[in-house]
């Protein structure tokens, strides 16, 4: 059986959906994560629950589950592409490209088995944040945006 929203939202952040701690939490399990893959289990818990339930899971019933979570990411990004094309009113795919960057990074991170639990949370941060600057730079560098 599936988890409810509200399930789903407190198994992630460990407190009720809408609780004065819910993003204090969700930044925290989410930079401090053992590695990049599981960063992204704790990331937008309200998000990540309709990807799952929507894109993922339907997914990959069809396709590995490795390609699965590539178009997940991918339809992620163009979901963000979406909203900034209609407030740049032009398009844009920079999110798309960036999302998938993180896709293979969550599936190297997994093929590795990187687990950095042993570290301080400050080092798990640190490697989660640079990780996505990476992505984020070779984003900016592939399609040179004017940001």
């Amino acid at each position: 059986m599936s988890l409810s929203l509200s399930e789903y939202v407190k198994k992630r952040n460990g407190v009720a959906m809408g609780s004065s701690k819910s993003l204090r939490n969700n930044l925290y399990r989410s930079l401090g994560a053992a590695n990049f893959s599981l960063f992204w289990n704790y990331w937008n818990p309200i998000f990540g629950y309709y990807l799952g339930n929507f894109i993922f899971k339907p997914l990959k019933k069809f396709i590995p589950v490795s390609i699965a979570l590539v178009l997940t990411f991918v339809f992620c990004g163009l979901i963000h592409d979406a909203v900034t094309t209609l407030l740049r009113k032009h398009i844009s795919l920079f999110f798309t490209l960036w999302f998938f960057f993180m896709s293979l990074i969550v599936l190297l991170t997994r093929v590795f088995q990187h687990n950095f639990s042993n570290h301080p949370w400050i080092i798990r941060a640190t490697i989660n944040i640079v990780i996505i600057s990476f992505c984020f730079l070779a984003t900016y560098l592939i399609l040179k945006v004017d940001y």
